[in-house]
């Protein structure tokens, strides 16, 4: 069965944060929510406080991922960037070519470790700078060899139902957009 992490920061982005998982959920996706605070509770940057699946230090490995997201928000990119465990764990999975998602802040945190040099990506306007090695493309979600990025709230929807294609195929997708109405919008 598909695993995937999700690193859970104070201060990340609501929306970025949990309607992957909403989504991956719905799509029959095991996806772990993981906090790295220390404790299993996580305050996102508009003080809503929810309690995380696992907290990072009671998880052995993340060898058995399949694929590991970062949500947005600040100062939840921020934290996720100081945290030595995540960005290690990045780097190894990128290392073994697993897929890896990052939106609207985040994806600084790829730049920051190398893992967007020669590839094209996008983030929230302002936070191109952190992209180092990456092509700018400014559109509301990116992908590039197993790492796709994502521009920030409003491309949460559409990150997430392609994140989820990878998973389960673009028919079983299309169904699940249907029940969940987002087919009203693609029809605009």
């Amino acid at each position: 069965m598909t695993k995937i992490y999700e690193f859970l920061a104070n201060g990340f982005e609501e929306i970025e944060g949990l309607a992957p998982v909403d989504i991956l959920r719905r799509g029959g996706i095991d996806i772990k929510t993981v906090s790295i605070t220390g404790n299993d509770f996580v305050e996102t940057s508009h003080g809503i406080t929810v309690k995380a699946d696992l907290k990072f230090e009671d998880v052995t490995n993340f060898d058995d991922a399949d694929m590991l997201l970062l949500p947005g928000g600040m100062p939840g990119s921020t934290n996720l960037n100081a945290h030595e465990g995540v960005r290690k764990v990045l780097v190894e999975h990128n290392k073994n070519g697993k897929r890896i998602g990052a939106i609207c802040a985040a994806p600084m945190v790829l730049g920051g470790l190398g893992l967007l040099e020669g590839k094209k990506a996008t983030c929230s306007p302002g936070f191109q700078k952190y992209l180092t090695g990456a092509e700018y493309t400014g559109e509301l979600f990116q992908e590039d060899g197993n790492i796709i990025t994502g521009e920030g709230p409003a491309a949460t929807l559409p990150y997430a139902y392609q994140i989820l294609s990878y998973f389960i195929g673009e028919t079983a997708v299309k169904e699940l957009q249907v029940k969940m109405q987002y087919a009203h919008l693609m029809s605009k």
